[in-house]
């Protein structure tokens, strides 16, 4: 293989970002084909990033022999249907987050990929970029844990509202990776307890907010608040509790375009600041890396499974139904 080809199932706003400019910084890579509901759009989306195959339907472009890897950016009840339809034309697919609209599409899911050999990677930039791997790395060199609690908060500005994310059917975006996103994803032991959860609704069943509480193995305790509809400035900060010490991190979701981490710990303060290329770029290079090397896949469909899991009891918690459902 010369270059993964990918095509793209689409043309999301997300995908310029995502794919089409981290392609550019990652020689491997080429982005060969996109397909939309509407093929005019994706003409005028193929001329502007100068993609030279253009599909008229989403199976056509799966099933095009020139092409190695599907991006699938699609609102979030359609990507398990149309993850799967990739795998069965033998594609390997780097699905957005949310993974799957439930954790039993996400099974379903990962059934497919375990018995098909492909790679199929959850869009998670938080495990490929370094900030996230920096706070692990300090966590343990500095010796705070083991720990003790952790808090994430996600609250995004007004201007960030986008109209998709708030109908029926594609609800509660913010809940794209609601665990997965936090700062102590490696440290904690194992799946959490759903203690707790309450939703703020944009509509009927359409969360646009949402807080819980969580207890880890051995009695460690988690808080989440994310939103997609907020008052406040925009805010990305996550905490980590320790028996001996503390660690804050301030953006470790676009750390390329400012960071802060700090960890307080056995009587001093240390703080550092992460530089490096856009988050997306680590990402495509790891899924790149899986599918031509044989790289861990660091997002795998298994993940996927037991994070949808925990989405489906925190909405359940907050009396709605899970996604899907």
């Amino acid at each position: 293989m010369d270059r993964l080809r990918i095509g793209t199932l689409g043309a999301a706003r997300i995908t310029s970002s995502a794919l089409i400019k981290p392609a550019r910084q990652t020689p491997e890579v080429m982005v060969a084909a996109v397909a939309a509901r509407d093929p005019e759009r994706a003409r005028r989306f193929a001329a502007k990033h100068r993609i030279r195959r253009v599909h008229t339907s989403y199976q056509a472009l799966i099933d095009d022999p020139a092409i190695d890897a599907i991006y699938n950016p699609l609102p979030n009840s359609l990507h398990a249907q149309w993850t799967l339809r990739a795998i069965e034309a033998g594609k390997h697919v780097l699905c957005e987050k949310p993974f799957t609209a439930n954790a039993t599409e996400a099974a379903d899911v990962a059934a497919a990929a375990a018995a098909s050999g492909l790679v199929v990677m959850e869009a998670f930039t938080t495990a490929t970029t370094p900030s996230p791997a920096g706070c692990r790395k300090w966590w343990r060199g500095d010796r705070a844990a083991p720990l003790s609690g952790s808090r994430t908060l996600l609250p995004a500005a007004p201007l960030l509202r986008h109209p998709l994310l708030l109908r029926p059917g594609r609800r509660g975006h913010h809940g794209r990776g609601l665990l997965r996103d936090q700062l102590a994803a490696d440290a904690r032991p194992g799946e959490p307890e759903v203690l707790s959860a309450r939703a703020r609704l944009h509509s009927p069943d359409v969360d646009r907010a949402m807080a819980a509480s969580f207890r880890f193995a051995g009695g460690v305790l988690g808080r989440m608040t994310a939103s997609m509809w907020s008052g406040q400035v925009l805010r990305l900060d996550a905490k980590a509790v320790g028996d001996r010490g503390v660690m804050r991190v301030f953006n470790y979701v676009s750390p390329q375009f400012y960071n802060r981490l700090t960890v307080a710990a056995d009587s001093y303060t240390r703080r550092e600041r992460v530089s490096g290329e856009p988050t997306y770029t680590y990402q495509l290079r790891a899924f790149a890396g899986a599918v031509r090397h044989g790289d861990p896949v660091l997002t795998t469909p298994e993940d996927a499974v037991a994070n949808m899991a925990v989405i489906d009891a925190v909405y359940q918690a907050a009396g709605l139904s899970p996604r899907g459902v």
